[in-house]
């Protein structure tokens, strides 16, 4: 399969994304996914098409002061007719409370113009603007992990998936905490220009994984490392480092440690909330995950990467831990094609292993 940019019937007209900027708007916010259309607009003149023209407004126009301290030069909304705008996206703020008090001019410019532009889209806590218009009435949203009970407060009728990197639902989308914003960017430039424009924006701004939206926002090593004290730091980084490795037991992980195998196990569990062993299947199952989206590995050449040994015990973790076998998993989270190449190259015997039903969890 030829993996070619999707042109859409006004590829050969630049579509308008308008960045929507406030007092005290997140500035990573904006500008992660204004540099994601940036450089699929490189990537699209490179192909003798139009990209997208990008621009940043406000109420009044002119200077606005991010939260971060920066000023943004900005033009007036009222001069950006909506019906000429692509994709609207409304960014967060790290003071939305706030922000959310002085909204009702933008909330109503949002409300008129979300209806006339082809999609809208919000980063991180902009999904509180949406809100306040209407525009996520019963619909499924996410936002920053830290605001989802100030949203379930203020917009009881919010449906806030609690995991989703991003969420569509028509033509609005959200996403959850700052750099997800990145994640979103670089799905909308994949739904108007294909896969490779994505990936090659995705390259060059060095991002390291392009998430799907239905990605949890926490990463196992991620989450050790809030949950966990700094001493566990460094173990936990060599443990994602060395899954490869079958001897990874509580043993050999408290010797890293520096701690009696009992002393280990008793402090790692109180501090990161689960066992050593739990946490090195959990780091597998991550890591595991990620080839199966962006790797042409074969599943059984994962399973040994990962550590799991073998490609049926891989199997029975991921039904435990995502309820899918890990084929069905690349189906649907894969870059194009690698689930086609990978059930090429399997023998239909060991294919159909992935039928079988999940066992029973009896630990």
């Amino acid at each position: 399969m030829t993996d070619t940019p999707e042109i859409r019937p006004n590829s050969q007209k630049a579509r308008r994304v308008l960045f929507v900027a406030y007092p005290d708007v997140g500035l990573l916010d904006l500008t992660g996914a204004q540099t994601v259309f940036w450089a699929a607009t490189k990537a699209m003149e490179a192909r003798g098409l139009k990209g997208y023209e990008r621009v940043t407004a406000s109420l009044d126009g002119g200077l606005v002061r991010s939260a971060e301290g920066l000023e943004l030069q900005t033009t007036r909304l009222a001069g950006c007719r909506p019906s000429s705008v692509d994709t609207l996206i409304v960014p967060g703020s790290p003071h939305m409370a706030s922000v959310l008090d002085d909204s009702a001019p933008l909330v109503q410019w949002l409300r008129r113009a979300s209806g006339r532009s082809r999609r809208t889209a919000s980063v991180c806590s902009g999904a509180f603007l949406l809100a306040a218009a209407g525009l996520l009435d019963r619909k499924r949203a996410t936002t920053h992990w830290l605001m989802f009970d100030m949203m379930n407060q203020r917009f009881p009728l919010v449906q806030i998936d609690r995991d989703a990197i991003f969420v569509q639902q028509g033509p609005v989308w959200t996403s959850a905490g700052v750099t997800a914003g990145i994640d979103l960017a670089l799905a909308l430039v994949e739904a108007d220009c294909g896969h490779a424009v994505a990936m090659e924006v995705a390259r060059e701004l060095v991002v390291y994984l392009k998430r799907p939206g239905g990605h949890s926002q926490f990463s196992a090593l991620l989450q050790s490392q809030t949950d966990a004290t700094s001493a566990f730091d460094e173990l936990n980084l060599w443990i994602a480092g060395n899954l490869r490795r079958a001897d990874l037991s509580v043993d050999l992980l408290a010797e890293r440690a520096c701690m009696s195998p009992r002393n280990f196990a008793r402090l790692y569990k109180q501090k990161t909330g689960r066992t050593p062993a739990k946490a090195v299947e959990v780091l597998r199952l991550e890591a595991a995950r990620r080839l199966l989206e962006d790797s042409a590995s074969h599943v059984d050449q994962i399973a040994l990467q990962c550590g799991f040994g073998d490609e049926e015990r891989m199997r029975v973790t991921f039904q435990r831990h995502l309820g899918v076998a890990p084929r069905d998993y690349r189906k649907r989270f894969a870059s194009r094609g690698l689930h086609a190449a990978d059930a090429l190259a399997v023998p239909a015997s060991t294919a159909a292993g992935d039928r079988k039903p999940a066992r029973a969890d009896r630990r």
